[in-house]
């Protein structure tokens, strides 16, 4: 236990200086925005080719992680529904419980995946290419369905082609197969930035983080934690062992069913007419939860 808290504290310890440069004003919101608009778009995409451009794959072994990826985001959504015949929410909140259900925080996903033994940073790399461009599907097109918005299926589309990891992903994986590896001094620049990516990432997710959004949050939020951080990542564990991963791939699988949900739901929720100040609550709440919860997974599974 004492091995994962020295792992998982800094982790956590970003968050919390995150938090406080943005509520003391040290950096003001507008350099929160930015740096993490930088991360997303530029520190990610550098960490997540380098994995994947250079990894040692074994495909046809991985191929079974792939498919555990896309089962999490299924049972995620499935979860969803039924708990939501029983709450009986309106349009607007269940599209944030099926967001805090299905949705991960990648920068803290990818922070705890770089402190386990090789090869995890590399599955977690994959996990998302997987993840991403599913979860990004199943979430617009349930705006439609409950909410007013108006989407067209090439809207749809669009939300996950032009999502920068979702293409770095494919690119990462077209060099792994075809053996490319760009020059030296093309691969340091990117080393060089693919290290600011996940100290970075977890200051601006930690700054984003609302407490206030937390007052009166009630029963949704609660629900939605106990499907994300708890019942997910337990179905996820007997289903990767059903599928037959090695321990560290069903290891990192379950951590990432187990992750708090993305700062980006709330973003999607206020642009698309679902409840974003439940969402801001089920953001924070579980992201406060995981710091708990994520300890406890990480020693079960380990």
């Amino acid at each position: 236990m004492s091995v994962v808290f020295t792992a998982i504290f800094p982790v956590f310890a970003l968050l919390v200086l995150g938090n406080i440069a943005r509520r003391t004003d040290f950096l003001n919101v507008e350099f929160w925005r930015q740096a993490e608009r930088g991360t997303y778009y530029v520190l990610f995409p550098c960490l997540i080719f380098g994995n994947l451009a250079r990894a040692d794959l074994d495909w046809q072994a991985t191929s079974l992680l792939a498919l555990g990826a896309a089962l999490v985001v299924v049972v995620g959504s499935v979860l969803s529904f039924l708990f939501n015949a029983w709450l009986k929410l309106n349009g607007p909140d269940f599209t944030s419980f099926l967001q805090g259900s299905v949705r991960f925080n990648t920068f803290i996903g990818l922070a705890l995946a770089a402190v386990l033994p090789a090869p995890a940073l590399t599955y977690a790399v994959l996990i998302l290419a997987v993840m991403i461009p599913l979860v990004n599907v199943i979430c617009v097109v349930v705006f439609a369905l409950y909410t007013s918005a108006t989407l067209s299926v090439r809207s749809v589309i669009m939300q996950v082609v032009k999502n920068p990891l979702v293409v770095v992903s494919i690119v990462g994986i077209v060099f792994n197969l075809f053996g490319w590896v760009p020059p030296d001094l093309v691969m340091g620049i990117v080393d060089k930035l693919a290290l600011m990516a996940l100290p970075v990432g977890l200051l601006a997710v930690g700054a984003g983080l609302q407490l206030q959004a937390l007052r009166g949050a009630g029963a949704t939020f609660a629900w939605s934690s106990v499907v994300k951080l708890l019942v997910l990542p337990l179905l996820t564990w007997f289903m990767a062992s059903g599928l037959g991963l090695d321990h560290s791939a069903q290891q990192i699988l379950t951590l990432y069913a187990a992750l708090p949900t993305a700062a980006s739901a709330y973003i999607l929720a206020r642009q698309l007419g679902g409840n974003a100040e439940l969402m801001a609550a089920i953001i924070t709440g579980q992201t406060l939860l995981a710091m708990l919860s994520l300890p406890v997974v990480m020693v079960l599974t380990g």
